[in-house]
């Protein structure tokens, strides 16, 4: 209370020292008779300046290094600017204090996602001259009528100013007793190196070492915390008697006395904590160096027997996530997954998603659909955890209205994992970026020797490359690649793995499975596995409902059909018909494709490889964009129908998005984020036929991008399944849902209704 005083009084004799002179100044001319009084200058004309320099920073995303969402540090916490009457000249003056020549443009209506806390300014009116934005005009300091949909950001040309030190830089370095990096160091002499570390003492960064926390005052609550910021979703009781034998004969360096945690934080230096005096020796009088415990969630878990016993939440999961432990959060209500509304998402609830699912506490609680779109029902908004709960479902929230909330403010979560160590024996070799290049993984030769070797490049596809981006922490593969001879950047030429097969859910390309000799028949390091990674993706999902509402059948002359039949349109029996006499009855519905990932949908081909179709006038850019397929009980087809990419364009889109694709005069083709791409049932080949298919009951399936052709953050929604009913004139269809979007128990069901019935033999 005394530094604050003190503080206050400083501002206060600052500030008067500062308006003085200004007072002053502003004296009567000396032939006036009388002097008239000075005015007041209109506080709310600009915000008062701090006695400190202003930190601003630039954070949300997606962003670089020079652009994002502008934020203010004032009176201990940051804010953002509104973008009411923001401007160029504004934001001169904050790449110029960011450290930047100049800027190159700005943004508004929250370009690089919603920012919590403060709306610090609003209608701020820089003349482009001023040393801060605290020095342009605007309402004053937290007054304002600005939600964060409207936070302002700023882009800053790519150039230095000579010389600049940030000041952000400079006060870490000045806060000696600033808490950032954190480990458990384990007892060498007890325990066995494992991976991950889940017990040991507590040890945190301070200047070039590491130095210990005394354990005086030391409760669960703390332990609590450090596990969580470790990756661990709950901690253990510790024996500290097995410890305080070997820990008295260490030289020890407490850095810290006293730590106060209630157990929410989701990080010490949260804490409240005490730090002994500079230069001082003082011991940790009647305690020890403290010592933590850590219980590891499943995924981490070396003990096979324990991971059977321990089980995550059935009723919550992340999706669309390129790394482990981040994700849209998604919560399973009845039989059916949603969402959860950004409103008031803060870091007590999302790490109670984080601990529920097997993680530690939450690193980011993202909003505005970070982890793209879902789909279907919106569960929950303003969501308010204490932090201590074991569920989300345990905390207070609202039920909301499609009016409340869309999917464009998705809440999502990166969790704190424990560190693996994964990405060290993986590297990528010869790209233009860090994010691409040939795959080198460390082997051990059998005289034990590490080296780093090349993956064959057979049979490498997407999902293999989606594990390889994943363990290096550069988020989604962009492309698997087969062949690398223009990134033969190293000496590395030997195969030490073949063979690779991944789910592309796995954490390390070891996790696959692989054979156990190397077995290339390319055996040129030019036939190497390479990838392109990249941090965000597109994601496609179909139109459940306009299917079910848009189906028909349809009795077609062939005569009409010659068009589609030479784009292998129809059944194989069609080849037997007596053309042109008779018809092909075909199952028609319309088809709605939409992008609602965080990158375009484009095709892999370039279009130099696009074949030209004439009977239709348009070019192919994929193979195959979609299967449509006809099931019987046990899962077998019983009609096909696919659909080659004859024009992948932006049919229509969401308010406020541009088309960008459009098939016409040779046109680019892709799919925008927030855009869609309509096939009518009306349109050739947008059907299966059906001639052979005897009465019965059925489940019909599309999948889109079915051979993972295109990169996206979420595959498991590009299936859609209904149930169909067939009695030889009609068809129905009902309960059409994207793949993944029931419950196990639903899904299961769902797959046991065509068995009842059916007349197919």
């Amino acid at each position: 209370m005394e530094k604050s005083s003190r503080r206050q009084q400083l501002a206060f004799s600052l500030l008067f020292g500062l308006w003085l002179p200004f007072c002053l100044t502003q004296t009567t001319p000396s032939n006036a008779a009388t002097p008239t009084p000075t005015p007041t200058p209109t506080p709310s004309l600009s915000p008062q300046p701090q006695t400190e320099r202003l930190k601003v920073r630039l954070t949300g995303y997606p962003r670089k290094h020079n652009e994002g969402r502008v934020e203010l540090f004032y009176k201990g916490e940051w804010g953002t600017i509104c973008d009411d009457d923001f401007s160029i000249s504004n934001a001169n003056v904050l790449c110029r204090q960011l450290g930047f020549v100049s800027a190159t443009g700005w943004t508004h209506s929250a370009k690089y996602g919603k920012g919590l806390g403060k709306i610090w300014l609003d209608n701020v009116l820089c003349n482009g001259g001023e040393k801060s934005i605290e020095f342009c005009k605007s309402r004053g300091w937290g007054n304002s009528d600005c939600t964060h949909d409207e936070d302002a950001g700023v882009v800053c040309k790519d150039e230095r100013i000579p010389g600049f030190v940030d000041p952000n830089v400079i006060d870490a370095q000045v806060d000696e007793n600033k808490v950032e990096e954190v480990r458990l160091r384990p007892v060498v002499a007890m325990t066995r190196k494992k991976v991950p570390i889940t017990e040991g003492v507590v040890e945190v960064k301070y200047k070039d070492g590491w130095v210990q926390v005394c354990d005086v005052g030391w409760t669960i609550k703390n332990t609590r915390v450090v596990c969580g910021m470790l990756g661990f979703p709950h901690e253990r009781k510790v024996n500290k008697n097995f410890y305080r034998h070997y820990l008295e004969r260490q030289k020890n360096n407490f850095h810290i006395h006293s730590v106060a945690c209630t157990g929410t934080e989701i990080h010490l230096a949260a804490c409240p904590l005490e730090f002994n005096k500079p230069n001082s020796t003082a011991s940790c009088a009647g305690g020890m160096p403290a010592v933590v415990s850590c219980m590891p969630g499943p995924l981490f878990m070396q003990n096979s027997g324990l991971k059977k016993k321990t089980k995550t939440s059935k009723n919550v999961r992340l999706k669309g996530g390129a790394r482990l432990g981040e994700g849209r959060v998604e919560v399973l209500r009845g039989n059916e997954w949603g969402t959860i509304c950004d409103d008031r998402w803060s870091l007590l609830s999302a790490s109670v998603v984080c601990r529920e699912l097997g993680f530690g506490s939450a690193k980011e609680a993202l909003t505005g659909a970070r982890m793209g779109q879902g789909m279907g029902p919106i569960y929950m908004n303003e969501v308010k955890c204490l932090g201590t709960e074991r569920s989300i479902w345990n905390c207070p929230f609202k039920n909301i209205t499609s009016e409340d909330c869309k999917h464009t403010e998705d809440a999502a979560v990166r969790c704190n994992i424990p560190h693996m160590g994964l990405e060290n024996s993986i590297r990528l070799t010869g790209g233009r970026t860090r994010y691409e290049g040939r795959v080198e993984v460390l082997s051990l030769d059998s005289n034990g020797t590490e080296s780093w070797g090349l993956i064959c490049g057979q049979n490498w596809t997407t999902k293999e490359a989606m594990v390889a981006c994943r363990q290096l922490g550069l988020g989604y593969a962009n492309q698997g690649l087969q062949e690398t001879w223009y990134w033969d950047s190293s000496n590395v030429t030997e195969m030490v793995m073949s063979g690779v097969k991944c789910a592309g859910s796995e954490m390390s390309l070891q996790h696959c499975q692989q054979h156990k000799t190397v077995s290339c028949q390319k055996a040129a390091a030019k036939f190497a596995a390479g990838v392109i990674c990249s941090e965000t993706a597109s994601d496609l999902v179909l139109n459940a409902p306009l299917v079910q509402q848009t189906v028909y059948i349809e009795d077609r002359p062939l005569h009409m059909l010659y068009c589609a039949a030479e784009e292998d349109c129809l059944s194989k029996t069609a080849a037997q018909a007596n053309w042109p006499y008779g018809h092909r009855r075909l199952l028609r519905f319309s088809s709605q494709i939409h992008n609602i990932g965080r990158a375009d949908f484009k095709p892999k081909a370039g279009r130099h490889s696009w074949v030209w179709h004439a009977c239709h006038g348009h070019y192919h850019s994929m193979d195959v964009f979609t299967h449509y397929d006809l099931l019987n009980a046990n899962g077998t087809k019983v009609a096909e129908g696919h659909k080659a990419s004859f024009c992948l364009e932006d049919s229509d889109c969401e308010e406020g998005v541009s088309k960008r694709y459009e098939c016409a005069n040779f046109g680019e083709q892709g799919i925008t984020v927030g855009c869609w791409d309509l096939y009518r049932h009306d349109i050739d080949c947008q059907w299966i036929d059906i001639t052979d298919v005897k009465p019965g009951n059925y489940i019909m399936q599309i999948v889109i991008n079915p051979n993972y052709e295109v990169a996206e953050s979420d595959f498991t929604n590009n299936a859609m399944k209904c149930n169909c009913k067939y009695d030889g004139n009609r068809i129905w269809f009902h309960n059409c849902h994207i793949g993944d979007a029931f419950s196990e128990e639903a899904e299961r069901r769902f797959e046991k209704y065509p068995g009842q019935n059916n007349q197919i033999s």
